[in-house]
């Protein structure tokens, strides 16, 4: 085994009906974090989180204030599943999410406890259901754009109304967020930019001035949430760099991730320039963030664990 692991850590979208049910099945340890994912949220989601995960449906999986919890759930399951395969832990040289996934990233490196983390996201994910909810607005995915390209119809489309970069996922993948009439505009408008655009089933503007009430209620839950020293580097979302070790500025760039552009293909390029001989490994649910690594570096082999490997027959 290589001396150096990089972890990645989906975020929301990755979600799907039966997640993380086959890591529960095999891995004791997996099955575990989702029975204490239980005991802290059942009251909460009105139901459990593991039967939500695995069992649906699908619409309640879906909403930010379901499916947040319920991916850093799966993705902490299918690691401690991983780490207990293999009868020890990674040597983990960095960590990064995507997004939501930035909280996965920074407990696996030991900044919070799982319930910590848990709760946090649970939080998140309320406060940005509800922001989302309050203002009309959405997210539109284009593609052949840069951030010159993206920024180029944000300003073209905007008006009045707010319109952001908001993920910078892939070379050529940029999602823009903000209110409806303005994403509306810019769908019509990006071909005359030379880009095709695809508005994103979501619950609201994400990374945007929008978020704004929700980044001001994570702010007084992360005042108070004990952060700790990482054993590794973490990625920050919005600077595209590493995190440094002050838990003050790791709060302060949480708040900053509700409101600002994601810089995940940075984090990459980063992560891939400095560590040119570690092992990538992408935590369950899915393998989206191994189809942006194609994109971003295909130099680097991301492996995927949606689900545990079935042993030799």
């Amino acid at each position: 085994m290589p001396n150096q692991t990089i972890i990645l850590c989906p975020g929301q979208g990755a979600q799907a009906v039966a997640m993380g049910r086959a890591w529960a099945a095999a891995s004791p340890a997996a099955k575990a974090v989702f029975d204490e994912a239980d005991s802290l949220l059942t009251a909460t989601l009105g139901a459990p989180l593991s039967e939500l995960c695995f069992e649906g449906p699908a619409d309640t999986l879906n909403r930010t204030d379901v499916s947040q919890p319920a991916i850093y759930t799966a993705s902490v399951a299918s690691y401690r599943g991983l780490i207990q395969e293999l009868g020890h832990d990674f040597p983990l040289v960095a960590t990064a999410g995507l997004s939501l996934g930035e909280y996965t990233a920074l407990h696996l490196a030991g900044a919070f406890s799982f319930a910590d983390g848990l709760k946090l996201v649970a939080l998140r994910g309320k406060a940005m259901q509800e922001a989302a909810e309050t203002v009309p607005s959405s997210m539109v995915a284009l593609i052949g754009a840069d951030e010159d390209k993206a920024n180029a119809l944000c300003d073209a489309a905007r008006e009045n109304d707010i319109l952001v970069a908001a993920n910078f996922n892939a070379p050529g993948q940029v999602v823009i967020s903000g209110s409806v009439a303005a994403c509306d505009r810019a769908e019509k408008l990006a071909p005359d930019h030379g880009l095709r655009a695809t508005r994103l089933a979501v619950a609201g503007a994400f990374h945007s001035p929008i978020m704004q009430p929700a980044a001001e209620r994570l702010a007084e839950a992360l005042a108070k949430a004990p952060i700790g020293t990482a054993r590794c580097t973490v990625m920050s979302n919005v600077t595209g760099a590493a995190h440094g070790p002050d838990p003050d500025l790791i709060r302060k760039r949480l708040v900053e991730q509700l409101t600002s552009p994601v810089r995940w293909a940075a984090n990459c390029e980063y992560l891939a320039a400095k560590h040119t001989d570690a092992d990538w490994h992408e935590l369950a649910p899915g393998k989206s963030l191994a189809g942006m690594m194609r994109r971003i570096d295909k130099g680097v082999k991301v492996t995927t664990h949606d689900e545990p490997e079935l042993p030799n027959t």
